[in-house]
């Protein structure tokens, strides 16, 4: 284990924020379903980030550390103003081109759903997805697993 002084953890932070803010923003938005509300959920978690840089301990990666405070807070969010998720049509021809998927992932459990989009979104491995909602790598595994059935069995049912 390294040890980061408080200086070198706020600059890795920093370039954390530079480097994959578009990402984290991306996620957000999946949890609360709002661009405002989800920029608004990685302003204040990079914030908490920063203000708590001393309690981070480098047991895990930093990235990790922040991937988490970011889905925290997207989810505080997500529960001050549910979203509104797009029905999906019979025939598969959603309003948008993606309505039908965006209206299935809206569907899942809240852990199938963000572990959905920090798998395939993010294309984090399974050990920092386990690390960030603080789950064992074998429950991600299971967890993507179930959320695939689920997204495969709607997809059908649209098909049909």
């Amino acid at each position: 284990m390294t040890i980061r002084t408080p200086a070198a953890v706020l600059d890795e932070i920093e370039r954390e924020y530079r480097a994959r803010f578009d990402e984290y923003v991306r996620v957000a938005r999946a949890i609360t379903g709002d661009a405002e509300t989800a920029r608004d959920a990685v302003q204040e978690a990079f914030a908490a980030a920063v203000r708590s840089r001393r309690s981070y301990r480098g047991e895990g990666a930093l990235a990790a550390w922040l991937w988490r405070t970011v889905v925290n807070k997207a989810r505080d969010g997500r529960r001050a103003r549910p979203p509104l998720a797009p029905a999906p049509s019979a025939n598969g021809d959603g309003a948008e081109p993606d309505a039908d998927v965006r209206a299935a992932l809206a569907l899942l459990p809240e852990r199938q759903r963000i572990a959905i989009f920090l798998r395939y979104y993010v294309d984090l491995d399974y050990s920092t997805i386990a690390e960030i909602l603080g789950v064992s790598e074998g429950t991600v595994a299971a967890t993507l697993h179930a959320a695939h059935r689920t997204l495969r069995r709607r997809f059908e049912e649209v098909l049909r």
